[in-house]
């Protein structure tokens, strides 16, 4: 479940048109103008809903792959809004990890929509894991801009009741997060695990390298 519509559609993509998307991938250039050429599609409402699905889910990764830093961003609008990357031989189509996904996703039941949804499916002795977008643990650390909605301390919260909720019903619930006050407070009562993760995204460049996370398990 992700509330990210254009990545679920390159999840669904990946899954039911592997081929489609593949060859579309292929027929992309690393190039500036080219890329600003497909990144500003989205500027253009009715030029953006006569793409396919495949065609989305193509600009989505080769946007991905060629931008800045990889990030994934959107402004207010919904419209993405990194940078050009200037790499020089970006894998915007790289075929056999696209297959690899591919074969894991057969099966799977992939859902766009919020967190709470996945309340509707859990039972008990059932694992639910949460990656959401990271609470701020500065002031200029504050990237939440996954949707044009962004995730904030209500969400947070919001989350945390959903966590409840499944351990009230038995569920095996493990959560990422940033290690901050607020998040540490907020689950203080289950088991806070320290743990550390690289990180290259950040406009200071101290601030890149090992970062401090905790996991939140209440198992």
């Amino acid at each position: 479940i992700d509330n990210n519509e254009g990545l679920i559609n390159c999840y669904r993509v990946i899954q039911n048109k592997i081929g489609e998307l593949i060859n579309s991938l292929k027929k992309h250039k690393n190039e500036k103008n080219y890329f600003y050429k497909i990144r500003s599609i989205d500027r253009i409402p009715e030029e953006f809903k006569k793409l396919s699905s495949v065609e989305r889910a193509s600009r989505t990764i080769f946007l991905n792959k060629c931008c800045f830093n990889g990030l994934y961003r959107v402004n207010s609008k919904g419209e993405f809004n990194v940078p050009f990357g200037k790499y020089e031989n970006p894998k915007f189509c790289d075929e056999e990890n696209l297959l690899a996904v591919n074969t894991v996703l057969k099966g799977v039941q992939i859902i766009n929509g919020d967190f709470k949804e996945c309340l509707e499916l859990a039972e008990k002795d059932d694992f639910i894991y949460f990656d959401p977008p990271y609470q701020p643990v500065s002031t200029t650390a504050n990237f939440t801009s996954y949707t044009k909605e962004n995730f904030n301390k209500m969400d947070q919260v919001r989350l945390f009741k959903v966590y409840e909720e499944l351990d009230n019903r038995g569920c095996k619930v493990m959560l990422s997060n940033s290690y901050n006050e607020f998040i540490l407070d907020l689950y203080k009562k289950y088991d806070l695990k320290t743990v550390y993760a690289k990180r290259s995204i950040n406009s200071d460049a101290s601030g890149r390298g090992q970062i401090k996370e905790v996991l939140i398990i209440n198992y």
